[in-house]
């Protein structure tokens, strides 16, 4: 049984903004909440990527630029919309490496964790009118270590942080906050892994699930948090690891 079995129409009338929606992760959870029923405005800012995505558009399913960094962009484009039940913020960045350099270590972290913040706040009045809530893509980077990446590890145990702020401070306003923290899934930024057997098959020997995630794997818990079913459900972070964290 899929997640459409479980879900289809769950989201009827509801209007989603998914940001970092053109590709991988984020053109999953476009696509599923797309195919239970919400209309989706999926976000990102690579041309070649948004060129790509419009394949995959459909009468509930747009996409369009928005650059998370710039502050007035954000607010212009909340301003336009009447309506909004779910905000997903999926937008990430990782960068190997250059995150020592404090120039890299910043921007990492404005993309991935401050821009959360300044997209939240932009939906806070339609969120507040619909009742609605805000689903925030963390890690398993959130409560591990990779000191390849500094800034992605902080801005990912960061948004766990934002998560629970967040949903004590608006639950008085109807707003729920979640978040769900992937592991290894097949995606573009983890090919470099998946595509050496060797370390593939080491990360997938520690999951419980001995095997690596897909992005689909995400849409489900995805979609109970954002749905009624989860109605008592704030400030939690789901992992979705197949286990790998505990293992």
């Amino acid at each position: 049984m899929g997640y459409t079995d479980i879900f289809a129409g769950a989201f009827n009338g509801k209007t989603v903004l998914l940001s970092g929606g053109t590709s991988g992760i984020g053109l999953a959870l476009a696509k599923g909440f797309a195919d239970c029923g919400a209309t989706v405005i999926a976000t990102g800012s690579s041309a070649s990527r948004l060129q790509e995505a419009q394949a995959h558009a459909t009468d509930r399913l747009s996409f369009e630029r928005l650059d998370v960094q710039d502050k007035a962009a954000v607010e212009a484009r909340f301003g336009e919309l009447t309506s909004l039940d779910v905000l997903v913020n999926c937008q990430g960045v990782a960068r190997p490496g250059d995150e020592w350099n404090e120039e890299t270590f910043l921007a990492v972290m404005d993309i991935n964790l401050n821009s959360a913040m300044r997209l939240s706040r932009a939906a806070h009045p339609l969120l507040k009118a619909s009742g609605g809530s805000i689903l925030n893509i963390a890690s398993m980077l959130s409560y591990l270590a990779d000191p390849s990446v500094p800034s992605y590890t902080a801005s990912k145990t960061g948004i766990v942080g934002l998560t629970r702020a967040l949903a004590h401070q608006w639950g008085q306003d109807g707003i729920r906050v979640n978040a769900i923290a992937p592991g290894y899934h097949k995606t573009d930024m983890t090919k470099p892994l998946w595509s050496d057997p060797v370390a593939a098959a080491k990360i997938a020997d520690r999951a419980a699930a001995k095997r690596w995630g897909t992005a689909e794997d995400l849409v489900g818990p995805a979609l109970f948090l954002a749905s009624d079913a989860a109605s008592f459900v704030t400030g939690a972070m789901l992992p979705v690891d197949g286990g790998y964290h505990s293992g």
